[in-house]
């Protein structure tokens, strides 16, 4: 072994040792933050709880923040449990194992949604790349795209692909227009930040380039696109993110069964009989969007990982 390849093998493992700290630091500063969490939530709790009739004109508790009882704010301990209880009388299967069923439902949508969402948000980057006026005549469109309410959407977004979908070669169900609902929001940050990375090439490597006589296609697969990839990568967390939600959403506006908006929507009409079970289901729909941020987490250390400089070449 040369004395060129032991340097580059410490140099990974240092690297690896590096990226090693980076993520127990982040778990402890997690966990940390999850502990602090909850006792402010007992803190408030316990304090909201001692507020009398007397106290209502204090200056937050009683006057600007709520009161608390054990139906607003159940204990932590309560919610902790209920992951163990079953919902239903007649099925011994816990909260838990509802929870997680539903969400790898939700996970089913958010991820079809979600890669639909990249390649048309990717694909509009593109297409303004090409010109700056058509850059600035879609920007504004595109931003106004999401200031429509997504529960006025979902309804009718399902409804359609129930009825007018039908002459697909497989049939469509009402998950994949739960699907369609999660590209909507999806797409957005795509092609927002996908502009901006594509267009932060440097300026003198695309004039080498147009020296070579490359063309636009090799232009934008060799220079610009792996120019791109930090600002896809922030924008795929953004997605992601985006995706889990508009699958909840889609799930409880369009009445789409199986996912965890329909668990919510069911725990949340009973909830004055057990809201240690909402907040449970709450709970279970945050570590699915946590789970989708560290798998795109994961994806962009691999990737930036095995980046290397290489000699540009057409």
């Amino acid at each position: 072994m040369t004395t060129r390849e032991e340097a580059a093998q410490a140099i990974k493992k240092l690297e690896r040792a590096a990226a090693w700290k980076r993520t127990m630091r982040r778990v402890v500063i997690f966990v940390v933050f999850i502990i602090l969490l909850a006792v402010a939530y007992t803190g408030y709790k316990a304090f909201g709880q001692a507020v009398d009739d007397a106290q209502t004109q204090w200056p937050v508790i009683g006057r600007v923040l709520p009161r608390t009882d054990d139906l607003t704010m159940p204990p932590i301990r309560d919610i902790v449990a209920e992951f163990g209880q079953p919902p239903q009388r007649n099925n011994s299967k816990p909260l838990a194992a509802f929870i997680a069923e539903a969400s790898l439902f939700t996970l089913r949508e958010a991820t079809l949604g979600f890669v639909f969402g990249v390649a048309l948000g990717l694909g509009i980057a593109i297409i303004m790349l090409r010109s700056r006026w058509l850059e600035r005549g879609m920007s504004p469109y595109l931003v106004a795209s999401q200031t429509v309410p997504l529960v006025a959407i979902a309804p009718i977004i399902v409804i359609w692909g129930s009825n007018n979908l039908g002459w697909l070669p497989f049939e469509w169900t009402s998950w994949m227009s739960v699907s369609l609902i999660a590209t909507y929001l999806t797409f957005f940050p795509v092609a927002m930040n996908g502009t901006k990375g594509l267009q932060s090439a440097d300026p003198a490597s695309i004039e080498l380039m147009r020296s070579y006589a490359a063309s636009r296609r090799q232009t934008l697969v060799r220079l610009q696109l792996p120019a791109s990839v930090p600002y896809l990568f922030a924008a795929f967390k953004i997605a992601a993110t985006a995706a889990i939600v508009g699958a909840i959403v889609g799930e409880i506006s369009g009445g789409v069964k199986g996912g965890l908006g329909r668990l919510i929507l069911d725990f949340a009409s009973r909830y004055t009989t057990g809201p240690s079970r909402l907040y449970a289901t709450v709970i279970g729909a945050a570590v699915l969007g946590i789970f989708a941020v560290g798998a795109v987490t994961t994806a962009e250390y691999i990737v930036l990982s095995k980046r290397k400089e290489e000699p540009l070449s057409l």
